[in-house]
């Protein structure tokens, strides 16, 4: 009687193991099955162009995804309401929706051998609604349709959004936390070398996948400037070895000021004071730094523009005529990782550093060299510039404001050759005047800068200075593409992007515009500062990223 009990017991046990293995492989397979489905089922997503990706299936000849606008639970519905059908041999497809703010249901089917059809769940997931973007209060307009970069999409950070070469908006940003979206506007928004999105966003930098989830965060914690923050401003970019790199500020105490002494204007204003519970005194200088930070957040390396000007021909910086200079911030900085120097743009004073890496020593400076008791005249080739880069022929360009020319130039892009020999000198090989055709500029917009232009002039007390409409020095950056093209972002004051070829030919042309509720007129953004551009396969990258 025992031995029978003993060998109930086994079986028992043999049976209880193979039924537990069995569940095991079921909620495993269950588990593997529901993570290859994308988008998640009832994902809310800020964007329009979807990785679809369903269970891999070695018996499959072709896979087709469908997909119905509106919320679904059975297939009659459903098929009455597809507006859209995908085909692929994989079982990953790229596929648009055609609206932000509305829910669809989507299905898989899977053509087998011999012309077996089978069908998976009904899936659902919604695209979400932003009041700038979908109440239609701000557009990107087509002035001249693209036909060669057709294929590509523009991230315009003044509009927070990420649109086609038709003008669509296919993303918008979507604020880490999502608190505070459409409340938020993003900086120097661009991809990176790892297929990531950087951007800053009020002196804080941020990496994000396409589906807006959070990478990497800036310390911030003033380990370099030595204050509260480290005060990031203007460009913040990924490296290809990984690493993240961005500009910020430090304030020092600096007994030569760099204006004139009857100046009515102050070495810092008084918001920026009190901004930085470190500044004690009203006179420190504010000064660039420029920061390395490994993927943990780790300063690997840095460099203090004030150890460098503080000894420098600034001392004898004396500007007449025109707005005096407050302080001496870098606006652009561009890392040759190849030949291991790094160039610096500072707008204020119409200068370009070159510096080696890692030893941090000026190896050049491009622009006009200060003298004893000589009034600053301008280096005669590019004045507030921003957006300092090398070319692949290794040529410096730039974004040049012009601003030092008088109120009836506009900005240029120009290209530039650095001595053979090694100094400081630069041969201008190209050059191309920027248009502000096709912009509708706001009346309103225009009387307030001919009313700052008034109030600056009076302030200065100087008849001599020309008060200027759109003539403005802030913002704007260029980028060169594969074929030699360059891709134009125009400053905030003039919003309008275009891509010029080395011929001088318009190959397409946009402006970032905003609706005016009073009159239902459209007129340009005040809020572009810069703008990036990518191609189809990087999109597709970025997405595919997201889903691992």
């Amino acid at each position: 009687m025992r031995k029978n009990n003993s060998a109930d017991r086994k079986v028992y046990f043999v049976i209880f193991t193979r039924v537990a293995s069995l569940l095991f492989l079921f909620l495993f397979s269950a588990h593997e099955l529901s993570a290859q489905i994308l988008p998640k089922e009832w994902s809310k997503l800020h964007y329009r162009i979807i990785g679809f990706s369903y269970p891999l299936n070695d018996v499959v000849v072709k896979y087709k995804i469908e997909i119905a606008a509106g919320n679904f639970s059975n297939e009659d519905s459903f098929k009455k309401n597809i507006i859209k059908s995908v085909y692929s041999k994989s079982n990953k497809v790229i596929a648009e929706v055609p609206y932000f703010g509305v829910d669809y249901t989507w299905q898989a089917v899977y053509t087998l051998k011999k012309s077996v059809i089978k069908k998976s769940n009904l899936y659902h997931f919604s695209t979400l609604y932003t009041p700038e973007i979908d109440s239609c209060n701000v557009r990107l307009r087509i002035i001249k349709p693209a036909v060669k970069y057709r294929d590509n999409y523009v991230f315009v950070d003044g509009n927070n959004a990420l649109y086609d070469m038709k003008g669509n908006p296919v993303w918008y940003f979507p604020f880490p936390g999502k608190e505070e979206q459409g409340n938020v506007l993003a900086r120097d928004l661009k991809t990176t070398p790892q297929g990531t999105i950087t951007f800053l966003h009020t002196q804080h930098i941020f990496e994000i996948n396409y589906n807006g989830d959070t990478l990497w965060k800036g310390p911030d914690n003033g380990q370099v400037s030595g204050g509260d923050s480290e005060r990031y401003h203007h460009e913040f970019t990924r490296l290809a070895n990984g690493h993240y790199m961005v500009l910020g500020t430090e304030h020092v105490h600096w007994d030569h000021p760099f204006i004139p002494e009857d100046s009515s204007f102050s070495m810092i204003e008084d918001e920026k004071i009190k901004y930085d519970s470190n500044i004690s005194a009203k006179k420190k200088t504010p000064f660039g730094t420029l920061i390395e930070y490994d993927e943990k957040g780790n300063v690997v390396w840095s460099w203090k523009s004030s150890k460098y000007f503080m000894g420098s021909d600034l001392l004898y910086y004396r500007p007449e005529g025109k707005v005096k200079v407050i302080d001496v911030h870098e606006n652009a900085f561009y890392f040759d990782e190849h030949e291991c120097a790094i160039y610096i743009s500072f707008r204020n004073i119409s200068r370009v550093l070159k510096i080696s890496y890692p030893e941090g020593n000026v190896m050049n400076t491009y622009g006009e060299i200060f003298r004893p008791s000589v009034p600053a005249i301008g280096n005669g080739m590019f004045c507030a510039q921003h957006a300092c880069r090398k070319s692949k022929e290794g040529y410096l360009y730039l974004y040049n404001n012009n601003a030092c020319n008088d109120d009836k130039s506009l900005p240029t892009v120009i290209m530039m050759k650095e001595s053979p020999s090694g100094n400081d000198s630069l041969i201008k090989i190209w050059e191309y005047e920027c248009s502000i055709d096709g912009i509708n500029l706001n009346p309103l917009t225009r009387k307030a800068r001919e009313k700052r232009a008034m109030m600056v002039r009076k302030k200065m007390n100087d008849k001599s200075w020309k008060a200027t409409l759109l003539h403005y020095t802030s913002g704007g950056n260029v980028i060169e593409l594969p074929d030699r093209s360059l891709f134009v972002c125009m400053n905030a004051q003039y919003s309008k992007l275009f891509i010029v070829s080395h011929d001088k030919k318009i190959l397409w042309s946009a402006t970032p515009e905003k609706l005016n509720p009073g009159n239902n007129e459209w007129y340009i953004s005040s809020q572009l500062y810069r703008a990036s551009i990518i191609t189809r396969k990087q999109l597709e990258r970025l997405i595919w990223n997201t889903a691992k």
